[in-house]
């Protein structure tokens, strides 16, 4: 993909999921499982993230899964071995804003064409591409938001721009994010109780 080309990424994962799906996850770059199997959310986050549609009926098919970065974004580091031997090794890492931008028409296509009951935001960067560096997912996790998000000026452009409609989203926390942070568990099973909550209201 010429608009990635230079940039520290390797592989290139596509949005998955039916047209119309209960939701539309975004989240922030693919890791090293994802690049090599072409797949989004796979692995320990994967296994998380379907624990977390389990808990509202849901599985991975009826969802549309996508990330504001389509390519592995990583860094070279030494890795000592067990034998003491240091070896480089690509690690994952967050996406730049460039990268962010140059990914920025794949997801605005997906936005316009993928008709969600509620779009869900995983992580700050998910969240950020759509509402701007203000926006936290500390602050606003498990709320339900009504608004415009922000899409692409132009192909040349390195300028987001607001939606002249208004979407609706809930963000939460990144599935991995348990890992690190195992606090943002209980976080995390609120804010998709109200996701759940949203889409049974839904029906009615």
């Amino acid at each position: 993909m010429e608009r990635i080309e230079g940039y520290p990424v390797e592989g290139f994962v596509k949005g998955k999921g039916p047209k119309n799906p209960s939701i539309l996850l975004i989240g922030e770059a693919p890791g090293e499982n994802e690049a090599i199997k072409g797949v989004p959310f796979i692995g320990r986050a994967g296994d998380e993230l379907s624990k977390s549609l389990a808990s509202i009926g849901l599985t991975r098919d009826n969802v549309y899964m996508t990330s504001a970065v389509r390519s592995r974004p990583y860094v070279w580091r030494e890795k000592r071995g067990k034998n003491g031997e240091l070896t480089q090794r690509k690690y994952n890492r967050p996406p730049t804003q460039s990268e962010v931008i140059a990914h920025a028409p794949i997801l605005d296509f997906e936005l316009k064409n993928i008709v969600p009951q509620i779009i869900v935001t995983l992580g700050n960067v998910g969240l950020q591409r759509l509402l701007g560096k203000e926006a936290k997912v500390s602050m606003l996790h498990g709320q339900l938001l009504e608004q415009p998000i922000r899409h692409l000026y132009a192909l040349d452009s390195k300028e987001f721009v607001w939606s002249k409609e208004s979407y609706l989203l809930i963000p939460t926390y990144h599935p991995a994010s348990v890992f690190y942070r195992p606090s943002n568990r209980d976080f995390l099973e609120q804010d998709w109780k109200n996701i759940g909550k949203y889409l049974a209201e839904r029906k009615f």
